[in-house]
């Protein structure tokens, strides 16, 4: 199949899926609470056809296919008995919670499985992730996958560690002791500080190295951190750019085909990446063990990356106390727990229209700019 066509595919299924897993936990915890739901839409209106009615609740297939919705009984009618308008507070606080809950919990799923297939992180070795063509590194005959061991004679254990020691001998020879599958390297290289900043003094990018997971629980646990560590990265991104630390296009929010950009260049070189590793000699069976460095040959899985964050967000801005999000409703009813009396209906469905209205405008601003000044985002090498 033609990669572009084959990108596409990928796309609109992901991004359909990601909604519809979002609104599969609304539907299951409505249904669990015993909240009647009236319908659930496999993409959005016009209607192509009704697939089936379930305990009362007809599943619909709708003509625009990037995700789906869900529609409860009385959702914002509380004097309409059985519907979740008309439910205690603690019931629509686990509806509503439900759907972006499902959404950080399938991101776990995914990263496990990244975790699984391509390593968990060892903190105690640093690992070189890149090295740019003509730099001091490539120079020295630094690769890419090698594990720095030492710089100068001490020990090398984290990344912070070996940016200081190279920025502390600036213009001037270091001796590094690599690991190079399993045989050690010693390689002499300068540092310069006529290099430019976002190419570094040697050259090379590192980070912790990759290990073979253990277990499915162990990767499975560094999947719930990675979670962590994106929302942490989403919560921390408008004080970032407050301070310069990153450009206001580096922040930006992309639209549908920033995001489709996105997944033609992962899967383009995730196929690139299996044409490769069939060229690759295998592991060794001694090389097979828990504690070994990934293969540098192995195949890359920017798609499945894509899918992980690409669900953290969804799951993470639909949190947000913004109106007409799951997180603005959620605002109200943990509001009418605090006062202890409900804020009239009328008066919140007012708000989240108006939501809806920026949210709508919000989004048609976005995607116009991906039009009209798209972001340039590249894959990592």
């Amino acid at each position: 199949m033609n990669i572009s066509i084959l990108s596409a595919v990928i796309f609109v299924a992901v991004f359909a899926g990601v909604i519809i897993t979002h609104e599969f936990g609304h539907f299951i915890v409505a249904r669990l609470l015993k909240v009647e739901v009236e319908e659930f839409g496999i993409g959005f209106p016009p209607r192509i056809t009704t697939l089936f009615h379930w305990k009362g609740t007809e599943f619909t297939l709708n003509w625009l296919p990037l995700g789906g919705f869900v529609r409860p009984k009385g959702e914002n009618d509380p004097n309409i008995p059985g519907g979740l308008a008309a439910s205690s507070p603690w019931t629509r606080l686990a509806v509503l919670f439900a759907g972006p809950t499902v959404n950080l919990l399938t991101a776990v799923i995914v990263f496990a499985y990244l975790f699984y297939q391509i390593g968990v992180p060892n903190y105690n070795k640093v690992q070189i992730g890149d090295v740019i063509p003509n730099s001091p590194a490539a120079q020295a005959g630094i690769q890419a996958s090698d594990i720095v061991l030492k710089v100068n004679g001490q020990t090398i254990s984290d990344p912070n560690t070996l940016h200081d020691v190279i920025y502390a001998n600036l213009d001037k020879p270091v001796t590094l002791t690599l690991q190079r599958g399993n045989k050690d390297v010693t390689v002499t290289a300068t540092p310069l500080s006529s290099r430019p900043s976002d190419q570094g003094a040697l050259g090379i990018s590192m980070g912790y190295a990759m290990v073979r997971s253990g277990s499915i629980i162990e990767s499975t646990g560094y999947g719930a951190l990675a979670v962590y560590d994106q929302i942490s990265a989403l919560v921390s991104l408008p004080a970032e750019m407050i301070n310069g630390q990153i450009t206001p296009d580096q922040g930006r929010f992309v639209g549908l085909k920033g995001i489709y950009d996105l997944f033609g260049q992962a899967v383009s070189r995730d196929i690139q990446s299996r044409q490769t590793a069939q060229a690759t000699p295998p592991l060794s069976a001694s090389s097979s063990n828990s504690s070994a460095p990934v293969n540098s040959q192995a195949p890359t899985y920017f798609t499945f990356q894509l899918i992980a964050l690409l669900t953290v967000s969804i799951g993470f801005i639909n949190l947000l106390p913004f109106p007409a999000l799951d997180g603005g409703r959620i605002f109200f009813v943990l509001l009418e727990l605090i006062l202890r009396r409900r804020v009239k209906p009328e008066f919140e469905n007012y708000v989240h229209a108006v939501g809806f209205a920026i949210l709508l405008l919000f989004m048609i601003y976005v995607n116009a700019m991906d039009f009209i000044h798209p972001a340039i985002i590249n894959l990592p090498k």
